[in-house]
């Protein structure tokens, strides 16, 4: 007689609901073996729309709507997504330049481990931006991406061995969290606005023990979304609360801002 599988090669058992908590384990350990072997000691996480595109698609797309005499509200959309499409390409400067900066920490023994690895969620967009411009600087970068129903398919930048597909929301927001040393959010939409809001509250109630720098890219899009000084006014926040994060408008005064907040923690090779 055929012997019955065991347990842990049983794909029936695995994928019941009784074995969830098994799963959620699995994408908590998985990536933390990894992580371990590549000597990943902690992040700069890239949050932003997966709809941002480089300028001149956006502008492609725009042009082949006008030709085809798209509807005015598809047109209206185009010129929006060409009027923000700067942004992807500053991501990937941005995201150059702190990796050239790990890099170079890495060669000169200043940081214990490869520190200030940047980290997107894998997909199009800002998130493809920031593992671009890692690429182009011939260093690793971290993809957290999510099987949704309409696919998020993980871009091609991503290093390989660091490429990660998460079935659970949670877990992969803890792997942003707990890895992150520094935070930078590009303009976006509910996806960004909830990522960048948990941190914030996460930060706010001490929750969040390390000092975790947060950038606001492009502060006339924020200005616009979140009107931060009247949460301030209405006392639903702190004043104190408008220093948890910074705005920054360009690729060079965001890498000099975040490198004057992380130099301090590499000279002390605090993990």
């Amino acid at each position: 007689m055929k012997s019955a599988p065991k347990a842990y090669k049983n794909s029936e058992f695995l994928n019941s609901p009784q074995a969830r908590t098994i799963r959620i384990l699995a994408e908590y350990l998985e990536p933390e073996s990894r992580f371990e072997k590549f000597n990943i000691q902690d992040t700069v996480v890239f949050f932003g729309s997966a709809r941002i595109r480089p300028t001149q698609e956006a502008l492609r797309h725009r042009d082949e709507l006008r030709v085809k005499n798209a509807p005015e509200r598809e047109l209206r959309a185009a010129e929006a997504r060409l009027s923000i499409s700067h942004y992807y390409q500053d991501a990937v400067d941005l995201a150059r330049m702190i990796t050239a900066w790990s890099k170079e920490l890495y060669a000169c023994n200043q940081c214990h481990g490869r520190r200030f690895i940047v980290c997107s969620g894998g997909g199009p967009g800002i998130m493809e931006a920031a593992n671009r411009g890692a690429s182009e600087a011939g260093g690793y970068s971290i993809g957290l991406n999510i099987s949704l129903p309409y696919e998020q398919e993980p871009n091609a930048y991503i290093s390989r061995e660091l490429m990660f597909e998460f079935h659970y929301f949670f877990i992969r927001k803890f792997w942003f969290a707990y890895l992150a040393k520094a935070l930078i959010v590009f303009p976006g939409g509910f996806g960004t606005l909830d990522e960048l809001l948990e941190i914030l509250t996460l930060v706010q109630t001490g929750k969040m023990t390390k000092e975790v720098p947060i950038v606001l890219y492009g502060s006339s899009f924020w200005k616009q979304i979140i009107n931060f000084d009247a949460l301030a006014d209405c006392g639903v926040i702190n004043p104190e609360d408008l220093r948890l994060f910074a705005f920054c408008d360009s690729p060079q005064e965001a890498f000099e801002y975040l490198k004057k907040r992380l130099e301090p923690i590499c000279r002390s090779n605090t993990p």
